[in-house]
């Protein structure tokens, strides 16, 4: 006797019914996907606006200060003005003219063409500075001097130098910034000394430190 087949039955084995499976599935893994990118976009949406993006902010900043700080000094350079206030001393009270009793300039800018610099550049847009005089003692020390003072830095500050050159016959300049009579390596009272016998008399580096308030 020939052996009968059970009857087939239909269902779940039937080609039609796995496609529409594969089909769900196939859907169903589409819908996760884009629950899963949206989710991903939210979450950066929500995070736009962070600390980081604050600092990415301060960073910008500190980037246009110094960029501002060493144009000022190139510009002062150039034109002569940065020479002329270093060497503006005024040798009675053996410190710059119209300076404080400190000894340096404070709260307003030097008055000349590098503190009128100073002033449309910082002082009028709520940026605070310093200024240093660095250079060589007669023995090869390093020594330095405030030039401007207005207080503490903040942590933000930034910097930027200048290396102005002295030579032995470069003329003390008077409180209007026109050369007087007598030479630098003349003036005992001068703050920086002779750092050599050659015509060099010195190497000022001019250091700017500033800071928004």
């Amino acid at each position: 006797m020939t052996p009968q087949r059970p009857p087939r039955r239909e269902g779940a084995g039937t080609p039609e019914r796995r496609g529409d499976r594969g089909q769900a599935h196939t859907l169903e893994g589409v819908v996760a996907s884009l629950i899963l990118l949206s989710a991903v976009v939210f979450a950066l949406e929500m995070t736009a606006v962070t600390p980081l993006s604050a600092s990415t902010s301060s960073q910008h900043i500190e980037n246009q200060q110094e960029a501002t700080a060493r144009g000022v000094l190139a510009s002062a350079a150039e034109t002569g003005a940065l020479e002329r206030a270093v060497l503006s001393w005024n040798e009675t009270s053996e410190q710059f003219h119209e300076t404080s009793d400190l000894g340096y300039f404070t709260s307003d800018a030097p008055p000349n063409d590098f503190g009128d610099m100073l002033d449309r550049s910082f002082n009028r847009r709520g940026v605070a500075y310093n200024i240093y005089l660095r250079y060589q003692d007669d023995d090869g020390t390093p020594d330095s001097r405030r030039y401007a003072y207005q207080g503490r830095p903040s942590d933000n500050a930034v910097q930027a130098t200048w290396t102005l050159t002295l030579f032995e016959n470069d003329r003390i300049r008077d409180a209007s910034g026109d050369p007087t009579g007598t030479a630098v390596s003349e003036e005992s009272t001068f703050f920086a000394p002779p750092a050599s016998d050659g015509a060099v008399y010195n190497v000022v580096r001019v250091e700017v430190v500033v800071w928004r308030i």
